[in-house]
């Protein structure tokens, strides 16, 4: 089940945005993540929220701001049973553009992304991480 994010899942979501940020961006240092913690959860109670509930469990969510997708992040117990495909085909019927940043060693998500029918767009530097990105989008045809 989809459904919004609510105050008293922020600890839960926020537990995954940490481990999955940690693990799959192996590149930067976990501090970076730790240190950003706590403007996370303040962050993702301002932001639109969705998340994808099993058995009263949060599984993973993703996060909009506009036509921007803040991040797809499911827990690494759930990974690749298509629990991202379906929170972005969520919010895929929600909008008719999409845009979002990846890092460009974090190969996994630009596969994933361009399966699902994202181009990149350009390419840059996140100044918060001196990290290489992509700019990808998605349009509906």
């Amino acid at each position: 089940m989809i459904r919004e994010l609510r105050k008293v899942d922020i600890n839960k979501v926020a537990a995954i945005w940490l481990d999955t940020n940690i693990k799959t961006h192996y590149f930067i240092s976990a501090q970076y993540w730790k240190s950003n913690f706590e403007l996370v959860k303040e962050l993702l109670l301002q932001a639109t929220v969705y998340v994808y509930e099993d058995k009263q469990e949060i599984q993973g969510f993703i996060g909009l701001s506009d036509e921007y997708i803040e991040g797809i992040f499911v827990s690494a117990e759930t990974q690749s049973q298509g629990i991202g495909k379906i929170l972005l085909n969520y919010v895929k019927g929600k909008r008719n553009k999409l845009l979002l940043n990846v890092y460009q060693k974090n190969t996994r998500a630009i596969s994933f992304y361009q399966r699902e029918g994202f181009e990149i767009q350009c390419n840059g530097i996140d100044e918060a991480t001196g990290e290489r990105d992509y700019v990808m989008a998605w349009q509906r045809k």
